[in-house]
């Protein structure tokens, strides 16, 4: 304490005012250090969401791509029977076989003019086959048995041969036969069974049925 003018003066303590101000920079201080914590741990935390989303769409993909791999691999199509075994097939359904079935013949219905067609009644129908063998290309030649009346004679027949994919089909064009007449066909021949149409000038028809072997009616 000095004097002067024999007046005291005391140093005065730290004012209100200026503890005001010391106050408000420290809690200032203290809430931006929140609030960096804060942005950081939201950083963090959406660092971590991303991160987990990515390694679940990762996962998901995976996992779909290996069940559309098994579904491909379970669904690979059996290898095709290449040209030799298809023929060998149809050589193996030709050679002593019968074919029995129906035929129809396909009739006008009306005037010709009118173009109408209709079919007649099916009758039963039997064809022998003794053997077939390829030519060349797409030529076959059918050794057929043919009975009536007196006669029982084995009769070469040369046939196309054409294929649908996997199937057979015999071709027969404008081809002569004995007693006067020229027919065509057009058979196709699957697992057993054939069908077709066949036409010979200005009559014409349908047929259709089953192939039994030899070996099948010796075993029955």
């Amino acid at each position: 304490m000095q004097a002067r003018g024999g007046v005291k003066h005391v140093a005065s303590p730290p004012s209100y005012f200026m503890l005001r101000l010391a106050s408000p920079s420290a809690k200032v201080h203290n809430l931006d250090l929140m609030k960096t914590q804060t942005v950081n741990f939201r950083l963090s935390v959406s660092r971590f969401t991303i991160i987990a989303t990515l390694l679940v769409l990762f996962l998901a993909t995976g996992s779909r791509c290996g069940a559309a791999e098994n579904e491909a691999a379970s669904e690979t199509p059996k290898p095709k029977a290449d040209q030799e075994q298809l023929e060998a097939t149809f050589k193996a359904t030709l050679t002593k076989a019968t074919l029995s079935g129906r035929w129809c013949a396909v009739l006008p219905d009306g005037k010709k003019s009118e173009g109408r067609l209709k079919l007649s009644p099916e009758k039963e129908d039997k064809y022998t086959i003794v053997g077939v063998s390829k030519l060349k290309g797409d030529s076959w030649l059918i050794r057929a048995r043919i009975q009536y009346g007196k006669v029982d004679v084995v009769a070469p027949i040369p046939i196309q041969v054409k294929w649908a994919g996997d199937t057979p089909v015999i071709v027969v064009d404008k081809m002569s036969m004995p007693g006067g007449g020229t027919y065509s066909a057009r058979v196709v021949v699957y697992e057993n069974t054939y069908a077709g149409t066949w036409s010979g000038g200005d009559h014409g028809g349908l047929l259709n049925g089953v192939i039994n072997h030899e070996k099948d009616a010796e075993t029955e």
